[in-house]
Order: C-alpha cells, then structure tokens, then sequence
C-alpha cells in the first residue's frame, strides 16, 4: 500500500512538473503562441526587422543618428513611462518615420499580474502616446515576453497585435563584440531582431554596447543578403 502510495505520488509531482514546464513555455517562449497568436517574422524572408525596447532614453537619440545615416527604419517599443518623461525623443521617432509600439507602463511581468492591472499598463501607455503623437499603436510587446492570460483578448478588443522575435542580441552584455555576433548568429528568414535602447525596469540602463554594436549587427546583416524594413 505504501509503495502504491509513493507511487501515485511520485506520478503527480512529474505530472505538475510537466504541467508547470509547459505553461512557462506557453507564457514566455517567443517561439510559442498558443497563449496568444504573435508575429514572429517578417513574411518576406530577406528582409530583417529591427526592434528597440525600454526606450525612449538618451541612448534612443544615439540610435536614431546610427539609423538615419544607414537610411534604415526600425520599431521602437516604448515604455508609457519613459515616453512620458521624455516626449521630444518620441516625437522624433514618428517624424524619422519609425514604428512606435506600445511596451505597457511599467514594464512588468504580466503573468502576475490580473486583467486590470495589465489594461491600465496597456491603456495607460496608448493614452500617452496618442498626447504625444495623435496616434494610438497598433503594435504590442510584453516586457520580456511574458504574456499573461487575459492579453489576448485584452489586444483583440483594442485592435491591437502581438510583435515577438526571432533573434536576439542578449544586450545585457556590455561587450559589443558579444552582442552582434550573437544577434548575426541568430540571424534567419524574415528575422525580427531585439535590442534594447533602454532599461525601464532598472530607470534606463547603460546601453551603449548596444549603440557600439550597432552598426556591425547592420553591417553583417547586410552582408548576409539581408535588407532591413519596417514591419
């Protein structure tokens, strides 16, 4: 009875352990949308996307200088928060042309927190952002990726879409070299790359390896055939 026991209990915990994997993969994974459908890629697979979080900072105006004198436009995913402080950096996103995303407030981990909580980090970032350039984003990216339950139809009712990645640079380096030969190894079709120009949830963060690696991430992509859009 004993060993039977142990048994079913040794069954259960594999059991909530296989559970557990499963929904972390289902709520973190980039590579999986069955928590919510998102873009992942580019449908043309030559171009490359350049994607930019946490911003606006002073890094975001270093990147920008980089991305206009390489003629490139990019998608940056602004925190509400930042933008707030800084409204002149996201104007002049929009005016260089670029994509701007909505990245919530305060860039939390939304699988804790409830319905509530994650709309008003959703609305709250659309509603500055509309002050600050007349528009309300179409595009949304959970901070690291962590999508929590109620974000799709959170984004279904606002008209709103899901942009992850498929390639990354790891910028928490702060070695250049590390971070754009990692983002040119992951390099594929259609590729979404993610960098960051800031750090919200550690009051903006020292990106200039990022800045440093930048025109090398461009430069290789380029050479590997790839052309680079919005999305």
């Amino acid at each position: 009875m004993k060993t039977h026991r142990l048994r079913i209990g040794v069954f259960a915990s594999l059991f909530a352990l296989a559970a557990v994997g499963v929904l972390a993969h289902g709520l973190a994974s980039p590579q999986s949308d069955w928590m919510a459908p998102a873009v992942l890629r580019s449908p043309d697979p030559m171009e490359a996307v350049l994607t930019f979080d946490d911003g606006p900072t002073p890094y975001t105006a270093q990147v920008l200088d980089l991305l206009k004198r390489e003629g490139i436009q990019a998608t940056f995913f602004l925190c509400g928060s930042a933008a707030e402080r800084r409204p002149d950096l996201v104007r002049r996103i929009r005016d260089e042309g670029h994509v701007i995303g909505n990245h919530t407030w305060s860039h939390p981990y939304l699988h804790l927190a409830g319905r509530e909580t994650i709309a008003s980090e959703i609305d709250r970032t659309q509603d500055v952002l509309e002050r600050i350039t007349g528009e309300r984003p179409v595009w949304f990216r959970p901070p690291y990726g962590v999508r929590g339950f109620a974000v799709p139809e959170l984004l279904r009712e606002r008209g709103m879409r899901m942009m992850l990645w498929s390639a990354r640079g790891h910028d928490g380096s702060l070695d250049a070299g590390v971070i754009a030969k990692g983002t040119l190894d992951q390099l594929g079709p259609g590729a979404i790359i993610l960098l960051h120009d800031g750090d919200e949830a550690r009051e903006g963060g020292d990106r200039s390896a990022t800045v440093e690696a930048l025109p090398a991430i461009i430069a290789g992509a380029r050479a590997k055939g790839y052309s680079f859009k919005r999305l």
